[in-house]
């Protein structure tokens, strides 16, 4: 009976009393005792307070009866003396939730008072002791006590959103029907639940109980907010917003406020507009039910659906006549199915005449545990590849694999990920000729997309209750949104359709054809051919060198880029533009299906192209400031301003660094950008022109399916060595061009300098452990 690594000895008082105290009891579950505060010695606390109220059949449960038995107790307030045992578990409790229990086990002192109080306002909820009928620890006090929930902000989590849990559980505590939440800073599951019993109260249901159901329904309708309205619907609703952002593309944020302001109008036309709902800025009832649940309205008009029926002319002429653009189906049906779910000969071209899209999707059971595994991903892998290819299906498409079940957290970490890192393996053994996308809850898409760097999610909503849907956002990578089953009955062939709200602008296009000779990337291939052929009958300078000033020119001239690259040769802008060429500002890598910025691209070309790299690759110059370099640093500054949720900046690396979906200085295509910069770029001074470099790069067999292990080993070779130069960015290099982009990207923050060097060693490991991780899927 020893404290172990990150033990206390309060705790393994606690561990060790209950223990002895409550052992011998039927259905008691011991703790271990190790000195480690968890839900373990929770549920023991539990098991034994439940002993010394008299319950019989105890269960690890605070549920009714446990709160009926402490509320026959009475006022439990300072001094209270009437059960020793109680009293430690009140103390052993405070104590594994972080407070002074008391100075004496058992004895309840001013320690044990001042603890309780803390608590309480951490809560969110009234201190406790002042005025004539306070009770410092009632019922709904008690429960919290015993659990696993925090009161104070955790990693990841935000002052914002934690002020709103306070003030959830201030104004609702006391209400029947409300649970006080956590004060974590965290958006989840159970804060969803707070806000949504808080607005039913609000509405004036009479029974609230989370459910998105008619009353609520009714009552949203009946209040739709604009621009001046005040009161307490605008601050639920306006909760309801901070607990959606960022919302893509640009990050937008909001606040909680009481009154109906333009700044709140604008962030809720960003979120319509993102949600694919009318855009006009009011807290409509769409708007509304898209905050609070993941299917959001679903009885409004979308543009997408799936279905397990074959698209037969009727059907099809059917679905265009009542607005749909995009449908999808299933390349097979599995082993033992009655369903007849696959895609039938003939039927593309149906669905074609009929001028709609279509987006395939592959399902092998994929409602259980079990079914995930990463030798089960690589194998459908390879039989969606096949099936995809008899269809015909072009390069680049989108094939959605399933996940149709509510995957908890450590089922997505122990199985899904793995089975889609099957996946993406299996694809690229297969030729990379189809990227992968998620069909999911919430959670699943955004873990998928995240570790596993799914294209686009095609999310399960109408199952809003499920623990994956609930507390998550809207995925940032979302192209269609699964709202509502149904089955269309007027026409002579009756099917079943599943509505799927359908991001057509920034979200997966769809097919329109197969068997097209065109691949992914050969547009742009073909652009930089022409443009190079351009600056070599321009007869002036170096072409390569060129190409790249003219793609780079419109936003990367600037002083700062001047300094860096030296200026653009305006009179080849002048003459490209004069023979018709314009800037291409983007085009799909053929390997991820994500969009590469040419700007940002030939811009870092244009930097590595000039500058070598270092000798010693510990040390950085111009040409890592470009690209890499120049990220790092307003990666830097934004971790700074986000100090106050990621103390660590390893962490805030690792969950925001070239992370695909996830909004950041230094996103995924940014790290895309950086690495194919550096790749092309060796290329072309290995004898290539650009034009052919870019060619090869971006060919169906190229080596940007690589790109993250070229660049990586390359520029760095460990990650030891990626830590020196970060290092040697950020702070060491004291020339110039090093000192003036520092004041240019990092401004307003703590520079890197300043910093205690264990703070910034974190960030910097976190930079290389991303670079490192991200050879790893390309494995």
């Amino acid at each position: 009976m020893t404290v172990v690594n990150s033990g206390d000895q309060k705790v393994l008082d606690a561990q060790v009393w209950v223990n002895q105290t409550y052992g011998a009891f039927a259905g008691y579950e011991p703790t271990p005792e190790n000195g480690r505060t968890g839900w373990p010695v929770m549920r023991s606390l539990i098991l034994g307070l439940q002993i010394e109220l008299g319950i019989t059949n105890i269960v690890p449960t605070f549920g009714p009866s446990t709160e009926d038995r402490v509320r026959s107790l009475g006022a439990i307030n300072p001094g209270w003396d009437a059960n020793g045992n109680i009293v430690r578990i009140i103390q052993f409790a405070l104590f594994c939730k972080g407070y002074w229990g008391g100075n004496t086990y058992g004895t309840w002192d001013t320690r044990t008072t001042s603890s309780l109080v803390a608590l309480r306002t951490n809560m969110g909820l009234p201190d406790g002791i002042s005025g004539p009928n306070a009770i410092l620890l009632p019922p709904e006090v008690f429960k919290c006590l015993l659990n696993m929930d925090a009161y104070t902000v955790i990693s990841g989590g935000t002052d914002k959103i934690r002020s709103i849990q306070r003030w959830l559980n201030g104004g609702y505590w006391s209400r029947p029907a409300f649970d006080i939440g956590p004060c974590d800073g965290i958006y989840s599951r159970s804060v969803q639940q707070s806000l949504m019993v808080a607005l039913q109260y609000e509405l004036g249901i009479a029974a609230p109980n989370g459910n998105f159901g008619p009353g609520t329904q009714a009552g949203l309708r009946a209040n739709t907010l604009n621009i001046g309205d005040s009161g307490v619907l605008v601050e639920l609703f306006s909760a309801a917003c901070v607990f959606n952002e960022p919302v893509p593309p640009e990050g937008t944020r909001s606040n909680q406020r009481s009154t109906f302001d333009s700044q709140l109008s604008e962030f809720v036309r960003v979120f319509q507009g993102f949600s694919q709902l009318e855009v006009n800025g009011r807290g409509d009832y769409q708007t509304w039910a898209q905050l609070l649940v993941s299917m959001g309205d679903p009885d409004r008009p979308v543009t997408g659906c799936d279905t397990r029926f074959e698209i037969t002319p009727t059907r099809a002429a059917w679905l265009a006549n009542n607005g749909y653009k995009a449908v999808g189906r299933y390349l097979n049906d599995p082993v033992g199915s009655t369903l007849d779910k696959d895609i039938k000969p003939g039927e593309l071209d149906v669905i074609f005449d009929a001028g709609l899209r279509v987006m395939p999707i592959f399902q092998e059971n994929a409602r259980l545990y079990e079914d995930f595994t990463y030798s089960a991903g690589y194998s459908h892998a390879t039989e969606a590849h096949d099936l995809a290819a008899s269809f015909g299906f072009n390069r680049g498409t989108v094939i959605y694999f399933a996940v149709d079940y509510d995957a908890t957290q450590q089922a997505i970490e122990s199985a899904i990920i793995p089975y889609f890192n099957g996946v993406r393996a299996g694809l690229l053994g297969r030729g990379g000729r189809y990227v992968h996308g998620v069909y999911g809850s919430r959670n699943v898409c955004i873990n998928v997309t995240e570790q596993c760097h799914a294209r686009y999610s095609f999310v399960s909503s109408m199952s809003w209750g499920f623990s994956g849907n609930l507390g998550f956002p809207l995925p940032a990578n979302w192209s269609f949104n699964q709202i509502k089953e149904w089955r269309v009955t007027d026409i002579d062939e009756p099917f079943d359709l599943d509505n799927n709200a359908w991001r057509e602008d920034d979200g997966d296009p769809g097919q329109s054809s197969v068997n097209s000779p065109t691949q992914v990337a050969e547009d742009f291939i073909q652009y930089i051919s022409d443009l190079y052929q351009c600056a070599q009958d321009y007869g002036q300078g170096d072409p390569n060198e060129l190409v790249m000033q003219f793609v780079r020119s419109e936003s990367y001239d600037g002083l700062h880029w001047q300094a860096l690259l030296g200026p653009v040769n305006q009179e080849f802008v002048n003459y490209a533009q004069d023979q018709g060429f314009n800037i291409v500002e983007e085009f799909t890598d053929p390997v991820t299906g994500f969009a590469v910025g040419t700007e940002h691209l030939m811009a870092s070309c244009n930097g590595a192209y000039r500058n070598d790299t270092p000798g010693n690759p510990q040390t950085t110059n111009a040409g890592d400031l470009t690209g890499w370099g120049g990220d790092l640093m307003t990666f830097y500054r934004e971790w700074r301003d986000r100090s106050s949720e990621y103390s660590s900046g390893h962490q805030f690396a690792i969950d925001n660094l070239a992370v695909p979906g996830v909004v950041s200085t230094f996103g995924y295509s940014d790290l895309i950008e950086d690495a194919d910069a550096y790749n092309l770029t060796q290329h072309i001074k290995s004898g290539n022109n650009i034009a052919n470099a870019f060619a090869r790069y971006y060919s169906s067999q190229g080596g940007s399916r690589q790109r993250f292990i070229d660049f990586f080993a390359g520029r760095f070779g460990t990650e030891a060595v990626a830590e020196d130069a970060a290092y040697h960015m950020l702070v060491t290099s004291s020339d110039l061009v090093h000192v003036a982009a520092r004041a240019y990207f990092i401004f307003g923050v703590v520079p890197p300098h300043l910093l205690p060097y264990d703070e910034l060693s974190s960030f910097i490991s976190g930079f290389a452990t991303v670079l490192k991780e991200r050879t790893l899927i390309e494995s």
